[in-house]
């Protein structure tokens, strides 16, 4: 079974705590240079946002890529988002995870519920998001089922609509749920620093 490979992956990384605004950031950093920064809610223990990095070609650091929370389009440069900015009615999806649910949303979608179909393509390791009147479309992957090689259930999928988003959820199944238990207690142990002071480093 794969379930404690990216666990163990998780354990032998070189881990950073960090505590600031209510929030627990926790850094990690692998053994094949890949980087992962989470973001926590300190009162609920949630998931904010995680966002990964590899090294680029030339061996410096690539682009931080967004897998859960808001998109990164405010954080471009001004001159960059002058040139490269977005209709603000155009659909906007982002990954927002719930304590027992992978939940992703897409704004600017004013469509009525009726006209939206999800469902989980197995064999391509995906869910796809259809509409009847053909004015969206769109694949995605659940990257933690992937990391944790678990299949995909259409059972565990849903859908809602209210005020122009399109909310999708899936259930986490029991063992990334049972894992991410696992995982808080060892996050727990690092000792944070507050705003960077102190030597905030384990492992």
């Amino acid at each position: 079974m794969a379930l404690p490979s990216w666990l163990e992956r998780l354990r032998a990384a070189s881990k950073t705590a960090l505590g600031q605004d209510g929030k627990r950031k926790i850094h990690y950093l692998f053994e094949d240079g890949k980087e992962m920064a989470e973001e926590y809610d300190v009162k609920t223990g949630q998931l904010v946002s995680r966002r990964w990095r590899e090294k680029n070609t030339l061996g410096g650091s690539g682009k931080w890529q967004v897998e859960v929370g808001e998109p990164t389009s405010t954080l471009l440069g001004a001159l960059e988002s002058e040139l490269i900015k977005e209709s603000s009615s155009n659909p906007v999806f982002m990954r927002k995870d719930t304590l027992t649910s992978f939940q992703w949303r897409i704004r600017n979608l004013p469509y009525p519920k009726e006209v939206y179909s999800v469902s989980v393509e197995k064999e391509q390791r995906c869910c796809v998001i259809r509409t009847t009147n053909k004015k969206y479309y769109k694949k995605f992957s659940i990257p933690d089922l992937d990391r944790y090689q678990l299949p995909l259930d259409t059972a565990a999928l849903s859908f809602t609509h209210a005020n122009n988003t399109l909310i999708i959820t899936y259930q986490k199944p029991k063992e990334i749920l049972a894992a991410e238990e696992q995982l808080q207690k060892e996050l727990k142990k690092i000792k944070a620093a507050n705003n960077g002071d102190g030597d905030c480093k384990t492992q």
